[in-house]
C-alpha cells in the first residue's frame, strides 16, 4: 500500500538540504551532531543520507541532500531517491519548503515505495513519511494508487494482460467505485459497428472488444479513450524482434486511462465519466487483415490500410466515432501511438495535441504543479493532404516519415467532429532507466497533470 505513515511522537526528523544551506544548518545544531554529518561527508546532493544517531542507540535526526538548484531542474522527486536509502522508522520533514515543494517531496516519497510484485516479491521499504501538514494526505495517496495502477497493467505481460484480461481488470476498477460497465466483444463488434475494432483484433484468439464504463450523474461530462492494443506484432508488416519487444506496453494508454479514471472516482470529482477501450491484439494468422485493405469505419470514412503496424490509430477510430455521437464537454485520448513521438521528444515528455487553448493553459498549469511533464505540439492543418490516400477517405500510414506523430493526430481528429474540446496525448508509457519515484517499467504520463487540470479545465 502506497500510503503515509500517521502522526506520532515517536517519528523521526527529516531536514532536507541544499548544498549551499548545509552549513547554515549546521551552525545551529549541536556540535556533536554538526561533527557527526562533517565525518561521513554529507553534503547535500540529490540521493545522499545521512542518519544521526542518538545517545541510546536510536536515530536522533537524518538528512537527506535536495541537490543544488541546478541538479533539481534535471531532475524530479529528488527526496525519492533517499527514501529508499533511510532506515526503518516513520519520517516527518523537519526543514521549512514551499507547499509545492512538499508535495513533490511526498508524492515522490509515496511512489518510491512501488513494485511490481506479481511474479516476484521485492524487500519491502521500511521507511516511511508523515504526510506534511497543509497536504492532503487522501488525495495523494489516491493519485499514488492511480498511479501504481498504471504501472501494474503496462508491467503485465501479454500472456497474462491479454484483452478479456484488460476487461476483467476494468471491471474491476468499475466494482471499486460504483461504476457501470458493458463490454462488445468479438463478433458483436460488427453487429454494433465498431468494425475497425474488429479487424485489427480478429487474428488473435483473445477475441477483441471495446469496454464501456461510466460513473457519476451530474456535472460536466468527461470521456477518456485509450489504446488497448494488448499486444503488438504488428500483424502482417511484421515488426522486427527489436521492436516487438516491448510491446507488452501497447496498451500503455488504456493503462492510463484507468489510473486516472481511479484518481477521479476515488476523489469524487463532481463529473461524469465515460471510459472507451478498444482492447485487441494485433496478431497474425489467416484471418489478419492485410496491406491494401479498405476499412469501412464506424463514422462512415473509409481507410486504405497501408501497414498494419499502424493499428492503433484505428481501433481509436471507432471509439472516438462513438464518443462523438453524443458530445461531452471534454474527449481526451491517450495512446501509445507513435515512435515519431519518441524522437520528437524523448521517453520522459508527454506529447499532446489540442484545439483548445483554455485545455492547453489548465493543463501547463496541471503539469508545473503535478510535475509531470507534456508538451503540446500542433494539429498542422497544411498536413491534412499527407492522410488521403486518394483511393479512400484516409491513409492509416503515409509514405515518407515526415511528422508522423502529427498525422496520426489528425487522423484521429477526423472522427470528432462534434466535440468542441478534444485533447489527444501520444505517450511512451515505459521508464526505460530506473529514477527516483520511477523504477524502469511501466509509467504513467500526463495522468496526474490532467488529474491536476480537471477542476479548472471544467470549472469544477
Amino acid at each position: 500500500m502506497l500510503t503515509f505513515a500517521k502522526p506520532s511522537a515517536a517519528t523521526i526528523p527529516l531536514h532536507i538540504l541544499e548544498p549551499d544551506g548545509l552549513e547554515d544548518w549546521l551552525g545551529v545544531q549541536e556540535d556533536p551532531v554538526a561533527s557527526w554529518v562533517r565525518t561521513l561527508g554529507f553534503s547535500g546532493q540529490v540521493g545522499q543520507v545521512c542518519v544521526v544517531p542518538s545517545d541510546d542507540g536510536g536515530i536522533l535526526l537524518a538528512l537527506a541532500g535536495a541537490g543544488s538548484v541546478a541538479s533539481q531542474k534535471r531532475g524530479r522527486f529528488g527526496l525519492a531517491s533517499a527514501a529508499a536509502q533511510l532506515p526503518a522508522g516513520d519520517y516527518h520533514i523537519a526543514s521549512a519548503h514551499r507547499g509545492d515543494v512538499l508535495s513533490e517531496h511526498a508524492l515522490g516519497w509515496l511512489l518510491s515505495h512501488y513494485s511490481f510484485e506479481r511474479y516476484r516479491k521485492a524487500a519491502p521499504h521500511q521507511a516511511r513519511l508523515v504526510c506534511p501538514d497543509g497536504l492532503d494526505a487522501g488525495r495523494l495517496e489516491k493519485i499514488a494508487a492511480g498511479e501504481a495502477l498504471t504501472r501494474d497493467l503496462i508491467n503485465t505481460p501479454a500472456s497474462d494482460m491479454g484483452p478479456s484480461a484488460l476487461e476483467a481488470a476494468a471491471r474491476d476498477l468499475a466494482d471499486q467505485h460504483g461504476a457501470k460497465i458493458a463490454v462488445t466483444v468479438g463478433d458483436a463488434l460488427l453487429d454494433e459497428n465498431f468494425p475497425m475494432i474488429h479487424a485489427v483484433g480478429r487474428a488473435s484468439t483473445d477475441a477483441p472488444r471495446l469496454i464501456d464504463m461510466s460513473w457519476g450523474d451530474a456535472g460536466p461530462t468527461l470521456v477518456l479513450v485509450g489504446k488497448g492494443v494488448c499486444f503488438d506484432t504488428g500483424g502482417l508488416n511484421i515488426k522486427p524482434g527489436a521492436s516487438m519487444g516491448l510491446m507488452k506496453k501497447d496498451m500503455g494508454g488504456s493503462a492510463a486511462v484507468l489510473g486516472l479514471a481511479h484518481m477521479i472516482m476515488a476523489a469524487g470529482l463532481k463529473l461524469r465519466l465515460r471510459v472507451l477501450i478498444p482492447a485487441v491484439e494485433n496478431a497474425i494468422s489467416g484471418s489478419a487483415f492485410r496491406p491494401q485493405d479498405i476499412l469501412t469505419s464506424r463514422k462512415g470514412l473509409t481507410v486504405e490500410i497501408n501497414n498494419t503496424d499502424a493499428e492503433g490509430r484505428l481501433v481509436l477510430a471507432d471509439a472516438l466515432a462513438l464518443a462523438d455521437e453524443t458530445p461531452p464537454d471534454l474527449m481526451i485520448c491517450m495512446a501509445t501511438l507513435t515512435g515519431a513521438a519518441r524522437v520528437a521528444v524523448g521517453p520522459d515528455l508527454a506529447p499532446y495535441f489540442t484545439d483548445d487553448e483554455g485545455f492547453a493553459t489548465g493543463l501547463t498549469e496541471g503539469a508545473i504543479a503535478a510535475r509531470d511533464p507534456v508538451w503540446r505540439l500542433p494539429f498542422h492543418d497544411p498536413y491534412e493532404a499527407m492522410i488521403e490516400p486518394g483511393i479512400a477517405d484516409l491513409d492509416n500510414a503515409p509514405k515518407g516519415g515526415f511528422a508522423g506523430c502529427i498525422t496520426a493526430a489528425l487522423f484521429l481528429r477526423r472522427f470528432v467532429e462534434n466535440t468542441d474540446r478534444f485533447a489527444h496525448f501520444d505517450i511512451y508509457g515505459w521508464q526505460p532507466t530506473g529514477a527516483p519515484a520511477r523504477p524502469k517499467g511501466g509509467v504513467g504520463q500526463a495522468t496526474r497533470a490532467i488529474f491536476e487540470a480537471l477542476p479548472k479545465v471544467l470549472d469544477l
